[in-house]
């Protein structure tokens, strides 16, 4: 006779804001370092300089040292206060279960993203210029933009580290508006399916990539913006850099990088929320893989 398993364990970590933390930050380095050959193609795609000028296939690691350093302190950051908030605007049912509305998780989806971008947008300039081919590395754009200090000032250096900040915080509040309220009534559904408190880390996986698809296609047109002001030579107003485009490109343009982009989002929603479920079930004491 099997003796059954309990449903729940001890929780690892007793404070919801460490959970968030710790399994934000795992969940950003785990789908930011396994994914980054394909983020590479979608910005050489994007770049006004030409897919092959940009790199081509070559050097599909460029600009990974940003992107290691930045991954788990934005998704730390985002997911604390994601959840944070999601807590606060959460009713508790009979059950036990704190459910939030759709509301709710657009505007914890919406301030949670702007937090996360303090710590994104100078990742995403220094990122995507060693991508691009502007510079050999991350550490080589970084050290360009930091020795412009002496000649331009220190405003002009926190201009450039912010570079697309605007458009940025335009494409992902979009993004997560659509992603995270989706990923949210996906799982509970599977919850009512199941009739399980909470969804396994599989499940988060598999539900978190249909919702990142859709949200991704939807905001290329917004990514798209984004890289040419990030990849500018100048800073560029955002309303200027749309006309550009449209002037020299034609509305064609605005879906460059598509397919990367949404395979490449989908892939990683999978990777990124199946993760942040797992070690957050792990971690919380939910006891699932």
């Amino acid at each position: 006779m099997s003796v059954p398993k309990p449903a729940r364990s001890q929780p690892w970590v007793e404070s919801p804001y460490a959970v968030s933390l710790l399994a934000g930050g795992l969940a950003g380095t785990t789908v930011d370092m396994t994914l980054f050959p394909l983020d590479t193609l979608k910005t050489r795609l994007q770049s006004s300089s030409g897919f092959v000028a940009s790199g081509g296939f070559s050097g599909m690691y460029k600009g990974v040292g940003s992107a290691f350093w930045g991954s788990a302190p934005g998704a730390a950051l985002f997911f604390i206060t994601y959840d944070g908030i999601k807590r606060a605007l959460s009713a508790r049912t009979a059950t036990g279960t704190e459910t939030a509305g759709a509301a709710a998780h657009m505007l914890a989806a919406s301030v949670a993203e702007v937090a996360a971008c303090a710590v994104r947008v100078p990742t995403e300039v220094v990122k995507q210029r060693a991508q691009a081919g502007q510079h050999p590395s991350s550490l080589a754009a970084l050290t360009h933009i930091l020795r412009q200090r002496s000649a331009r000032g220190l405003p002009h250096v926190w201009r450039e580290l912010y570079r697309g900040w605007s458009i940025t915080i335009a494409r992902e509040i979009p993004f997560t508006v659509i992603q995270f309220p989706l990923w949210e009534a996906l799982k509970a559904r599977r919850r009512a399916q199941t009739g399980r408190t909470h969804v396994s880390g599989w499940e988060g996986g598999v539900l978190g990539s249909a919702a990142g698809a859709v949200a991704a296609a939807f905001t290329t047109p917004l990514d798209v913006l984004k890289t040419r002001m990030m990849l500018a030579r100048e800073k560029q107003p955002m309303f200027s850099m749309l006309s550009q485009i449209l002037r020299e490109s034609g509305p064609r343009a605005f879906f460059a990088g598509i397919g990367p982009r949404v395979g490449w989002i989908s892939v990683g929603g999978a990777i990124f929320l199946g993760s942040y479920q797992w070690a957050s079930n792990l971690l919380g004491g939910e006891g699932e893989a």
